[in-house]
């Protein structure tokens, strides 16, 4: 299957500070699901806003798709709070997503209306976003990303700050999303089991400055029961690689 993304002897480095990331090197294949999981500060979340070039690495290259017609956008980064505009109804917030690209009125509110619809939301596009629970709040944030029809999504601890039950219904439903779209995943993530849960390769940073410590295929049909023993001991697995990855009492 085709490369979407090529990262090579990618490094992350803030200011003149030696590098947290740095010998970064993989390639995302074409409608694949894949997590990183790393100590803090190894640069996780900077990789992201590197791939969508919101920032500069130190050292290295990025490779993505590139979309020239101005429809769509080759990439989409979904962050851990909503960032939803308070001024706005959830469709407006939808639609403020779609400016900028070369698309008529209403070719923008059918972009809006059927990204509502993927997560869940047709009903909730006149509501404000104080009306909103944080689980509807982040289904709106994702509709946003999904609206630009990006062939790369790229999500930064999207479900960490919700409760248990609307975590794993947000892991459901994003599952779901990414089977009907065939849209590239990359998600960040400090949960083992939400790692498992949902990718198909967890990629291990660890040391200092962090590299690839691990790349791990997570062979396990879907869908996939976390009470499984064989779930439980793939997280274990990859336990094991992160604990051997942390120096100097680094955590996750």
């Amino acid at each position: 299957m085709a490369a979407i993304v090529d990262i090579r002897g990618l490094a992350i480095a803030y200011g003149a500070a030696p590098p947290v990331l740095a010998g970064f090197s993989a390639s995302l294949e074409q409608g694949s699901f894949t997590a990183i999981v790393g100590s803090s500060g190894v640069g996780k979340s900077t990789l992201l806003r590197v791939i969508t070039g919101l920032s500069k690495p130190a050292e290295g290259t990025v490779t993505t798709p590139d979309h020239a017609d101005g429809r769509h956008r080759p990439s989409a980064l979904v962050f851990q709070e909503p960032r939803l505009l308070p001024w706005r109804r959830v469709i407006g917030n939808i639609l403020f997503g779609l400016e900028g690209l070369t698309l008529s009125t209403a070719e923008r509110l059918e972009r809006a209306v059927q990204a509502l619809s993927l997560v869940g939301l047709s009903e909730m596009a006149e509501r404000w976003p104080h009306q909103l629970s944080g689980g509807q709040r982040q289904r709106v944030n994702l509709a946003r990303a999904l609206a630009v029809r990006p062939s790369l999504l790229l999500l930064d601890e999207p479900f960490s700050a919700l409760d248990a039950i609307t975590r794993h219904q947000l892991q459901n439903e994003l599952l779901r999303v990414w089977r009907d779209t065939g849209t590239s995943i990359l998600f960040v993530t400090h949960d083992l089991d939400e790692a498992v849960y949902l990718a198909d390769r967890v990629v291990v940073l660890g040391g200092r400055p962090a590299r690839v410590v691990r790349d791990f295929t997570v062979d396990l049909p879907r869908p996939r029961d976390r009470d499984h023993t064989a779930f439980a001991d793939t997280v274990k697995d990859l336990r094991a690689a992160l604990n051997d990855s942390l120096v100097d009492g680094a955590g996750i």
